[in-house]
C-alpha cells in the first residue's frame, strides 16, 4: 500500500456502506454464542470467546443509534450478522455489522472531511468519507466508535 492509497474493508449497517481503515482491523468472523452481560449498556451486545480470547461485541447498529433490535435482524442484508475484529487498549473487539463487503483500495485524496449534514450520531464515530460512483462511505474511527463504549460504561 502505497501513501497516495489508502484500504479499507467495507461493511453495511442498516443500509448505509461504511468502510475501516484495514491497518485496524485485525479479523472478520461470524460470531457464534454471544453471551449477553447483565445490565450491560444498549451498545454491548455480550461476549465470545474466540479461539481463546474473550472478545466485546459492540453492536453498530446501537452504537450509532439507530433504532434495532438488540440483536441484528436476521431478515438483514445477510444470512448472519458478521462481526470486524479490532484491537484497542490491549483489548479485544467485535464490531457487529449486517454485512461485510469487499476491500477497497481508494486514492487519499479522495478523502473528503464529514460533511455539514451528516446525521449527528454518525458524525460523532466517523472522521470523514469518500464519494464512490453510486454511493458514499462513511469512515469509521475505530478510537471513536470504542470512546462511545467507554462513555457508556
Amino acid at each position: 500500500m502505497s501513501d497516495d492509497h489508502i484500504e479499507y474493508v467495507t461493511a453495511r449497517v442498516d443500509g448505509q456502506l461504511f468502510g475501516l481503515p484495514i491497518l485496524r482491523v485485525r479479523d472478520v468472523f461470524v460470531p457464534e454464542r454471544i453471551t449477553r452481560v447483565p445490565l450491560a449498556e444498549r451498545e454491548i451486545t455480550g461476549l465470545l470467546n474466540l479461539r481463546g480470547r474473550i472478545v466485546t461485541i459492540l453492536g453498530m447498529r446501537q452504537v450509532l443509534g439507530f433504532d434495532a433490535p438488540r440483536l441484528v435482524d436476521p431478515d438483514a442484508d445477510a444470512a448472519s450478522p458478521m462481526a470486524i475484529g479490532v484491537e484497542h487498549g490491549g483489548e479485544s473487539y467485535g464490531l457487529l455489522v449486517d454485512s461485510i463487503g469487499e476491500v477497497l483500495r481508494l486514492e487519499a485524496a479522495g478523502f473528503e472531511r464529514n460533511p455539514f449534514n451528516l446525521d449527528p450520531r454518525v458524525a460523532r464515530v466517523s472522521c470523514g468519507v469518500h464519494r464512490l460512483e453510486t454511493e458514499i462511505m462513511i469512515v469509521l474511527d475505530i478510537d471513536r466508535v470504542l470512546d462511545v463504549k467507554a462513555q457508556a460504561a
